[in-house]
């Protein structure tokens, strides 16, 4: 008689379901604390561009909100500081933990465009911003504003601000004022051609593997 085989003999084949490879969440979130001043940022990369920040520097929140919509980044700013004495230690602190962010949301920069460029208009202002996320700091800031304030936030504070960032997030970063008559309209236009680039140098590129670098790195 022919014998039946059991299960134990022919076990059925597990199922297999394979999942996707982890997506990188290209989000952080920095906090800096100095006698000076105390700063947090929450930063999403992959956003839809609400901004919310807190600084005591009325027009620098302004200024950082519209960043963060023109970007498409979602991004939080809290930051405490020495506003009794002036707001540059403020100013410069934001910038600085801002760029930490980003460059903590980016990892190894692998995947990413790398490049980003930008022109923006704001009524008789145009600013242009060129963007690489190559690992290396520098900045060329040709933004000449005539005017010593904007209220009362002092203009020379955008050239701190954007030294800081482009420090910490490892980036070359070049702003080119083409026109502009209004202080108010041509920081606003920088920042604004700044989001835009940024968006195109952090965003994915689909047809890269790994970094876009002969080196094989853009981590330094």
């Amino acid at each position: 008689m022919e014998k039946r085989k059991t299960s134990l003999q022919n076990p059925a084949k597990p199922r297999v379901t394979r999942l996707a490879p982890a997506k990188a969440s290209r989000t952080a979130q920095v906090e800096r604390k100095t006698r000076e001043t105390s700063v947090t940022v929450a930063l999403k990369l992959d956003g839809s561009g609400r901004g919310e920040s807190r600084t005591g520097v009325p027009f620098l929140d302004h200024m950082i909100e519209s960043f963060a919509r023109h970007g498409f980044f979602d991004l939080k700013v809290e930051a405490t500081g020495d506003l009794h004495i002036d707001d540059h230690h403020t100013v410069e602190d934001v910038g600085i933990v801002l760029g930490r962010a980003f460059r903590e949301a980016l990892g190894d920069r692998a995947g990413i465009k790398r490049f980003g460029e930008a022109t923006v208009p704001l009524d008789e202002a145009v600013c242009t911003a060129i963007v690489d996320i190559s690992g290396r700091a520098y900045l060329g800031y040709n933004v000449a504003i005539s005017q010593e304030r904007v209220g009362n936030f002092q203009t020379e504070l955008v050239h701190d601000f954007m030294k800081a960032l482009t420090d910490e997030v490892g980036m070359n970063l070049h702003l080119n004022l083409v026109s502009g008559r209004n202080p108010h309209h041509i920081i606003e236009a920088t920042f604004k051609a700044l989001a835009r680039a940024m968006d195109n140098a952090t965003a994915p590129e689909p047809r890269l593997s790994g970094v876009l670098s002969t080196k094989g790195t853009l981590s330094s």
